[in-house]
């Protein structure tokens, strides 16, 4: 009897391996693979701004980023003791406004390098609903708490998000004509907006992918939204809040992209590494043991002789 339906997948070419260079931009769910991917020690470069939900202020970063749009004292503001930017996360910010313009602006630059040589780039949209903060009438990332009544919200449209996706990656291309570029849609469930209001979102981001990838050979989608909502349509895997993929969803939908863009040779060194990661994670009763001791100089052994054979490779206890 069969209990689930599946999803039908094959692995892609130009698979990542430890060679490659991956880029990882969009909602909290980037940082779920990414998460994966900086465990088993690929090289990766996650959300350098925060998390980004939606199209549009991806493809804004992106061209500061390939323009030389640095940030200036006009992109920021203070609220209360900290300075701020609508175009990036909370978790950017600063108590100082020449500390915090510095930080974006290196952080621009790291990210234009990174967009310069990344191999692969996963670009995970969240929401289509947006914020435009009507003293600017821009979109933005993020309210930062700023009053609600500073806002107003909207839909964005299949053609917007669409049009956004393609600059994006047509601007991507301008610097690095070679990377491939992964789509896919987050399978967090945004309640905040409602739940008819989310199931129109996620449709608009869904077709306008799809529209996108339809249009252009080099680009792929993932289904990460199809695997939750399809295979894994229990809530025994969310999270308590009932709106998150839990650890067991995010494992399953891990091994589905790393049987669709991880490459089997890595498999290996995979494991060894995981073998590391554990032992790194012991919590010895008796420190200071004889054989603990012996533990830890196996283990020294065992991550000398792998970053012998892939130098990028580092471990902190």
């Amino acid at each position: 009897m069969k209990l689930q339906t599946h999803i039908q997948l094959t692995p892609e070419n130009n698979q990542i391996d430890y060679e490659s260079k991956v880029l990882l931009l969009g909602s909290c769910f980037t940082e779920n693979i990414g998460g994966k991917l900086e465990y088993f020690k690929f090289q990766n470069l996650q959300n350098p701004f925060g998390i980004i939900f939606n199209p549009v202020s991806i493809l804004g970063l992106v061209e500061r980023a390939i323009r030389n749009e640095y940030f200036t004292e006009a992109d920021i503001f203070q609220k209360e003791e900290n300075w701020y930017c609508f175009e990036v996360h909370s978790s950017i910010s600063s108590e100082s406004e020449a500390i915090f313009l510095t930080k974006l602006n290196n952080t621009l630059q790291q990210f234009k390098e990174y967009l310069s040589v990344a191999s692969h780039i996963v670009l995970t949209c969240g929401t289509a609903w947006v914020y435009r903060y009507n003293t600017t009438g821009l979109l933005v990332a993020n309210c930062h708490k700023v009053a609600q009544k500073e806002f107003s919200k909207e839909l964005l449209s299949v053609e917007t998000i669409s049009a956004s996706l393609e600059k994006t990656i047509a601007l991507i291309k301008e610097v690095n004509p070679h990377a491939m570029v992964i789509t896919t849609v987050s399978p967090v469930r945004h309640s905040k907006d409602g739940m008819i209001e989310n199931a129109r979102s996620k449709a608009h981001l869904i077709t306008a992918l799809h529209q996108v990838v339809d249009r252009d050979e080099g680009i792929r989608y993932f289904p990460s939204y199809e695997i939750m909502m399809d295979e894994l349509r229990d809530y025994r895997f969310y999270r308590q809040d009932m709106l998150h993929p839990n650890e067991t969803a995010i494992q399953i939908i891990w091994e589905k992209f790393r049987g669709v863009w991880i490459a089997s040779e890595t498999e290996t060194l995979q494991k060894e590494i995981d073998t590391i990661q554990k032992g790194l994670e012991h919590r010895p009763f008796n420190p200071e043991s004889a054989s603990h001791k012996e533990f830890l100089d196996n283990l020294q052994k065992k991550i000398s002789v792998l970053q012998k054979r892939v130098s990028h490779v580092t471990f902190s206890k």
